[in-house]
Order: structure tokens, then sequence, then C-alpha cells
């Protein structure tokens, strides 16, 4: 296909025999001191705390991002670095992140293959080192309540076999041809397939994070940049010529549009957001294994270019009008797919909805789309996953779905009738001995209010927790969970939480946040 529509240059591609992807994925953690977590039940058995009032201070002063490395966190990220070396793992990047505990590694880019298999030494290399610094390794999504969760950043490119850049918009006629065609094959890819792609980053701890603080929506869309949008605008309309600021590259063809140098940032909001050579895969989950969203990636981009193919074929060679017809229509078939606005936004929500796009905000309502007969399809054709081998991945999503449900629902329960309520009656006792005066018995009141309402709470998630098992298929037991075991659950800390601000500081039995966030 590409013999079909290179013109004559020097720069024309006559060498590369295949594609693949590279991947260079940045790795987001939280680390807290080792004494005071493991006085959590919940973060040792889940990972996350279920309960915990927000500190009177958290991340808005962002002085834990923008200030010095702690010397205790530097030492672990010096002794991670030589343990990655050694076994070849190109680590670059360490820095603070945005919430307070929270940190990020980033490597030189690889091949996907290569670079999936070393974010996962990556992550157990870091479990493995932080005990030996007394601390405490957090790879959940949202560990902490109210501040940023973790995420795994994908900057993901196609490749040749040569070492050619395919998202690199280059600098003559053929390159530029070039980039435009495949730039509209990951459109094409992402538009079409979304629902496989969003399914592809579902898990329990992404229902908490996607939408949330400086993590992108549960909506796939792509974000260009205001002068590759206007661009693509252009194209929409047939033949362009120019770009909207800024340089440009001359694309050498009066029937394709000019090229912008890259002069934007990312948008952070963006699931998934061109920046100048490379897409930056921002949805996917800091604890996930990225080899399975990136094999969903992968087989959609592959799918959309095969089919870009079928078409490029029946074109003449050096057919840039032909080329610019199939690009244009291409375009306005998933321009509904690029948004350039806040992805946090209500606005957005009820945009993506009339264009179309899905919106599936729990794991829950993603999963199936594995089920449907176009994935099946999909996988099949290309060799990725037969339809047995699909359906039984499926399985196992939904069923550790339920199980880590049911576990933080466990100990959600146990924490709540061992710990909080034993400590809630406590400080009434001491409530009571202190006295009848006017404000004693105002907070004695609230407090006996709130108990009533714990014990209330710990009935209902009990209940719903039992409703739950009762249903017949996996499925049905994740939509018990999902519809009825959370909400319960939330309810029950949201007591908690509000008794932790009430009950005596040296009776209540949880590692406060800000002993977690700000004790190293």
């Amino acid at each position: 296909t590409s013999e079909s529509i290179e013109p004559e240059s020097s720069s024309e591609n006559t060498t590369a025999t295949r594609v693949f992807t590279n991947i260079g994925p940045e790795q987001e953690y939280f680390l807290i001191d080792r004494r005071l977590a493991e006085q959590r039940p919940d973060l040792v058995l889940t990972g996350r705390t279920l309960f915990g009032a927000a500190p009177p201070k958290g991340q808005e002063l962002e002085d834990q991002y923008f200030g010095p490395i702690r010397e205790r966190i530097l030492a672990f990220m010096m002794d991670l670095d030589r343990e990655l070396w050694r076994l070849g793992i190109p680590a670059k990047t360490r820095h603070n992140e945005v919430a307070p505990g929270q940190f990020e590694m980033a490597p030189v880019f690889e091949p996907t293959s290569v670079g999936s298999d070393h974010n996962m030494i990556v992550m157990s290399t870091m479990r493995r080192l932080a005990p030996q610094h007394g601390l405490m390794f957090l790879i959940h999504e949202k560990p902490f309540a109210g501040i940023n969760g973790s995420g795994k950043h994908n900057n993901w490119s196609l490749a040749t076999d040569d070492g050619e850049n395919l998202l690199d918009p280059g600098n003559d006629p053929h390159a530029n041809a070039q980039f435009l065609a495949f730039l509209m094959g990951v459109i094409r890819g992402v538009n079409v397939h979304a629902d496989l792609i969003r399914a592809s980053i579902a898990d329990a701890g992404q229902d908490h994070r996607l939408g949330a603080n400086e993590a992108p929506p549960a909506i796939m869309s792509i974000f260009l940049g205001s002068q590759l949008e206007d661009v693509i605008g252009q194209l929409e309309r047939g033949a362009a010529s120019k770009s909207k600021r800024g340089g440009h590259v001359e694309l050498g063809v009066t029937s394709l549009p000019v090229l912008p140098k890259d002069a934007t940032d990312r948008n952070r909001t963006s699931p998934f957001a061109f920046t100048g050579n490379k897409f930056e895969f921002r949805a996917v989950g800091s604890s996930a294994p990225i080899y399975w969203p990136q094999t969903v990636l992968n087989t959609a981009v592959a799918d959309s270019l095969g089919s870009l193919a079928d078409e490029l074929e029946k074109l003449e060679p050096g057919d840039f009008d032909g080329l610019t017809t199939i690009l244009s229509r291409i375009v306005k078939e998933n321009k509904q797919v690029l948004f350039e606005g806040n992805g946090y936004s209500e606005e957005w929500h009820a945009e993506a909805a009339r264009r179309g796009l899905p919106n599936n905000r729990t794991t829950v309502d993603a999963l199936p789309s594995f089920s449907t007969d176009k994935a099946k399809e999909v996988f099949a054709r290309f060799g990725v996953l037969s339809e047995r081998e699909l359906a039984a991945r499926t399985e196992i999503l939904w069923e550790r779905y339920v199980k880590v449900q049911n576990i933080e629902a466990l100990c959600a329960l146990d924490i709540a009738k061992t710990m909080i309520l034993p400590a809630t009656v406590t400080y009434l006792g001491r409530l009571g001995a202190a006295g009848s005066s006017r404000g004693v018995a105002h907070v004695a009141e609230v407090v006996a209010g709130l108990a009533d309402q714990l014990v209330d709470a710990i009935h209902a998630l009990e209940h719903a927790q039992h409703g739950a098992h009762e249903t017949g298929s996996v499925q049905e037991e994740a939509r018990a969970f999902c519809d009825d075991v959370i909400p319960a659950q939330n309810a029950l800390r949201a007591v908690a939480d509000e008794l932790e601000t009430l009950v005596a500081d040296d009776l209540w039995p949880l590692p406060k946040y800000r002993e977690l966030l700000f004790q190293y």
C-alpha cells in the first residue's frame, strides 16, 4: 500500500517491512511510612483506604509537587534506578507528583512487548525495595479519597523496523502524507472501537479514579491540539493548504494540508492525547499490566489501518486527490471522537451523549463490550484471541471485580465493627463521665446519633452484600455490588469519616490522612 501513495521523492519509504509499536509507560505510585500503614487493615488487605476524613491540608498548595524530593524518598528512587539499570530496564525520569506522598518514574521508549514486561518488573521491584526504606508501596488507582489517583500514562507510537516514527509529521511531502494516513487510521480505530478500549482499562480500582483529580473520564476521546485540529478541519472540507498559526511544514502538494510543527501541551483531561509525535494513553490504571490495554489498542488501530489499506490499494500511484478524498471521508465519519476541551465538565458528558460516544462509567458497564459480536470478530480476525480465549479472559475480569469488591466490603465491615464502633462507644463513655454541661451534652448527643447511624450502616452493608451473593451469575453479582454494595459501603464510610472528626484523637484506631500523607 505504501507504494501506491508515495510521490517521487528521495525520502520515499522502500526499506520498511514491518510496523510495530513503541511504549514509554510513566508509572505513578504512592509511598507512605510502613509503620503507620501496617496499622490500617484496609491498606494491608486492599491497597487503599476504605475510611479517612479529609485532612486540613491536601494538595491545594502544590508544595509537595514543586518542592525537592525528600531524602528518604530520594534514597528509595536511587536504589530503584540502580536495580532497574542492572536488569537492563532504561529508567530515566523520577519526580514528585501532584498528590502528597505520590511519585512517578518513566523509562526510555521501547518496543511495546519489551516495555510491557519491563513495567511488570518495575512494579515488583518497587514493592520489593520499599520495605528496605521503611516504606509501603501503594499502586492502587485511588488509595486516598479527595486527592489525585495514580495512573500509567502510556506514551505510544507506531514505528517501522528501520526506525521511522510514523506519527512524526516530518519535513517533506512523503512523510507528511504518510503521517496523515496513519493519523487517520488511529482516529478511526479509537472511534470505532472506543468501547473495547474503555473495557481494556476497566478494573475495580479504576472506578474510583476515572473522571477524578487529573484522571481522564470514562469517555474515550482524542485530543489533537488546536493547530492539528484546524488542519483536520480543513481536510474534512477537502483540499487545505495552511496552518492555523505558528510554524508549519509544507506538504508539497495542493490537495493535502500544511501540517503544523508541534506547539501544544497535552490535554490532561483527555484519555488519548497527541503530543507532537506520539499519543499519550492516559486512561490506563497504575496497577494494570499494560500489555492488555495496549493489545486492545493495537488491535483497534490494526483493524482501522487494514480498512484504510484496502482503500489505498485501489488508487493509482501518486493519486493525492484520491488520498485526500479517502482521508476526508474518515474525518467526516469519525470526527465525533475529537475533543479539545475539559473532559471533566458536565457539558462534555452531555455533548458526548449527543455525539453518540459510549460513556461506560463503571467496570460493570464496560466489560459487556468484550462479549459483543464485534469484539469476537476483530480479535479472531487478527489472531489475537479466539472466541473461547476472549470469553475466558472476560470471565476472569468479571470474577476479579466481584472478588475485589467483596474483600473491600468485608474489610470495611471488620474495621467498622471491631475498631471504629468500639472507639466511638469508648468516647461516649468518656463524655458521660465528663459531666452534663451543655457543651459536653451536645457533643455526646451528636456522637451518639452518629453511633446509631454507624450501626445502621453496618447492617445495610451486610444486607447488600448478602443480597449480591444470592444472585445467579457472576455478571449479576457484579451488578449488585456496583449498584447496591458499593453505595452501602460509601454510606458507611461517610458516617465513619464524620466520627473521625469528633472522636478524641487518642482513641481513634486508624492512622489519619494527615499522618499517612505528610509523615516520612
